[in-house]
């Protein structure tokens, strides 16, 4: 199911939202562009997968921030003298065999050698506006614009920007916390979207969104009830990331889903406390006087 637009109107033009739009969209150009490595060009690495390398948010740096910039090295022999190269992080078991493989193939080049990564602080924020392919941004960028226009126009232009890197970060750090010894990079803006989401499924319940349906050869463009499809959205997030806790995997696996899911319960819980507050604001009626 894709959203097409929603019947919400809104009283200005979401600057912000285009802006943020417009960024991923400069942003994944530059990845697209991105100066490449021989070495890692040779291990398999292409232009998005080493911008991720250096700007991509990895959990192990975030939750263990003494531990240096990590490295590409043989993390796995896949066939004899044959290896598959991923990214090591001093202080884990893989950087230690990636080292040993090293010195037991000296002529074969397996590094480790160092990645040239920004501070893990500043990953927090690049890798919210990066992505790995263009399904990846397009579908991303679609959900911004059919919910994003509503929340920046309840919340205001400099409130919804805030939130919109807040929900961000809070995605980054529940992917983090749930597999803190991950060191596969986290990209995308997947997790503050998703606080968009959910902040828009608590202020809209009533809200409908034209969607466009394909099951196989099936197509067709139905409206629906907005708290449909994002309960639709949200269990196909929750049920894969019970999954990945449930086989240890993490966000290994390609898909950061807890980060999702933190983003989601993050906007759900702004979005109850701003409408708690304005209930509370909300002058008492005032009986006639006769």
């Amino acid at each position: 199911m894709l959203p097409l637009k929603d019947n919400i109107p809104t009283s200005r033009f979401p600057i912000v939202t285009v802006g943020l739009i417009v960024a991923c969209v400069i942003v994944f150009i530059w990845q697209l562009n991105f100066p490449t490595n021989q070495r890692l060009d040779q291990a398999g690495f292409g232009s998005i997968d080493q911008s991720s390398l250096d700007y991509g948010a990895i959990p192990y740096r975030i939750t263990h921030t003494n531990t240096g910039d990590c490295s590409v090295g043989a993390v796995a022999e896949v066939a004899p003298n044959e290896f598959e190269a991923g990214v090591v992080c001093p202080g884990t078991r893989d950087f230690a065999e990636a080292v040993a493989r090293s010195r037991e193939h000296p002529t074969s080049d397996l590094g480790p050698f160092r990645i040239d990564q920004k501070p893990w602080w500043v990953t927090l924020f690049t890798s919210m506006f990066m992505h790995g392919g263009i399904l990846h941004i397009a579908g991303n960028m679609l959900f911004l614009w059919v919910f994003g226009n509503n929340i920046e126009d309840r919340l205001g232009r400099v409130k919804f920007l805030l939130f919109y890197l807040l929900a961000g970060l809070i995605a980054v750090y529940t992917q983090a916390l749930i597999d803190p010894g991950s060191t596969a990079p986290t990209i995308g803006a997947s997790g503050a979207i998703a606080g968009v989401l959910g902040a828009y499924a608590w202020l809209f319940p009533r809200a409908r969104v034209l969607t466009l349906i394909f099951i196989i050869f099936f197509v067709t463009v139905v409206e629906i009830p907005a708290l449909i499809l994002l309960a639709l959205w949200f269990i196909l997030q929750f049920v894969p990331a019970l999954g990945q806790v449930a086989v240890g995997s993490g966000g290994d696996q390609g898909v950061a889903y807890f980060a999702h899911v933190g983003g989601f319960v993050f906007g759900l819980a702004v979005a109850g406390a701003m409408l708690s507050v304005m209930r509370r604001r909300r002058p008492e009626p005032r009986l006639p006087v006769y």
